[in-house]
């Protein structure tokens, strides 16, 4: 009888895994890949749609019908319920079970501790918020913008700096930014905290443009009708735009299942093996220490890949997870660098950082295209 994998998620992890699984095993191995999306979006797509680089939500997303690799099964289901202990997972269609279970349904929002947010309107970490808050822009006729961040951790740590940045030379091309500000309230005590090197180059960015950085703060509600944001010290800020990153953290589903400590799933943070025998999570659901973003979901998914290919094959499992990535990060005036994080070598994370290049504009394309290429035979 063939192995029975489930994967939950269809993000940067649940693609990587099951491609990896895939190219090794091929239809040797019974492999369900489950999301209630119908396609695929990278995180950093979602400020191409919120300052117009892209036109519709469909131009960021890429259909899993594209999505087609022997011995997997992707299929568009809503998951309602998760039982850990018996490999169990319930949907809208129906029961799943398995031998081997990977939850990887990524971070999701939380903004009832956040009154004043609301998704889909005011913050842009979710496809509906960037694209809402992209009619919004063009009505947008000056005043005080608060980019906010409503606690951590979250996804994608330099994504509210790259916010705060395009939106600056967004307000500079409709000449709106001399009867502007803008505040990037961070509960960070600096943009990115394992690479010194990189907030300090970001922090240059926004003393050249007139950004101010708040850190240490969060933002602990949005008053529209007073055109206030109240900050967790007290105090307020004028805010005539806010433009939010809601609290991040595991889904409902995943929550109720019990497998949830503090709003995060507790696990090896080198095998992504959690409490359950047979059961693992890959990606910002998973507390490694590492950072929640994708191409971190992306090393953590080969190294979970390859130790399951190991054990069908009734070899040592050796892959550890290497806790290492890199982030692109746009700097406004369409200049980018790159931040690289290494969290788990050392005995605390560090970072490097490189310097605005027109190479690394061809090389966070390039990032895009190969992930496309291999997960859905599309470079485009």
């Amino acid at each position: 009888m063939k192995t029975r994998i489930l994967i939950l998620g269809a993000g940067f992890g649940g693609l990587e895994l099951s491609t990896s699984l895939s190219e090794a095993l091929g239809d040797s191995i019974d492999v369900t890949l489950i999301d209630k999306s119908d396609g695929f979006v990278f995180g950093f797509a979602k400020l191409d749609l919120l300052f117009g680089r892209v036109g519709s939500e469909q131009a960021i997303r890429h259909p899993y019908a594209d999505y087609a690799k022997t011995g997997v099964r992707l299929l568009k289901e809503t998951i309602t319920a998760i039982d850990p202990v018996a490999k169990r997972v319930t949907t809208d269609q129906g029961l799943h079970t398995c031998d081997i279970l990977v939850v990887a349904l990524g971070a999701d929002y939380d903004v009832t501790t956040t009154p004043g947010v609301v998704l889909g309107r005011n913050e842009f970490y979710s496809v509906p918020g960037a694209a809402h808050l992209a009619t919004v822009l063009p009505r947008f006729q000056g005043g005080n913008v608060v980019v906010g961040i409503c606690g951590a951790p979250y996804k994608c740590p330099p994504a509210p700096s790259e916010c705060a940045l395009m939106l600056h030379d967004y307000l500079e091309r409709r000449g709106l930014r001399g009867n502007s500000t803008i505040t990037l309230v961070n509960p960070l005590s600096s943009p990115v905290p394992p690479s010194p090197e990189t907030s300090v180059a970001l922090m240059k960015a926004f003393a050249e443009r007139g950004i101010v950085f708040m850190g240490a703060t969060r933002i602990a509600s949005v008053d529209k009708a007073g055109n206030r944001v109240l900050l967790d010290n007290g105090n307020s800020l004028p805010c005539d735009l806010f433009m939010g990153v809601p609290k991040n953290r595991a889904a409902d589903v995943v929550v109720d299942s019990g497998m949830t400590e503090n709003g995060w799933v507790p696990v090896d943070p080198r095998t992504l093996q959690t409490k359950y025998d047979g059961v693992f999570a890959v990606g910002d659901l998973a507390n490694t220490g590492a950072p929640k973003a994708g191409v971190f979901a992306e090393g953590a998914a080969r190294a979970v890949a390859a130790n399951l290919i190991s054990r069908l094959r009734g070899e040592p499992e050796t892959a550890k997870n290497p806790g290492f990535g890199s982030c692109y990060i746009e700097f406004g005036a369409d200049r980018i660098g790159r931040v690289e994080v290494d969290f788990f070598s050392g005995p605390k994370p560090t970072g490097t950082y490189y310097g605005v290049s027109e190479a690394l504009r061809v090389d966070k394309k390039l990032f895009g295209s190969t992930r496309r290429q291999r997960w859905f035979g599309t470079a485009s």
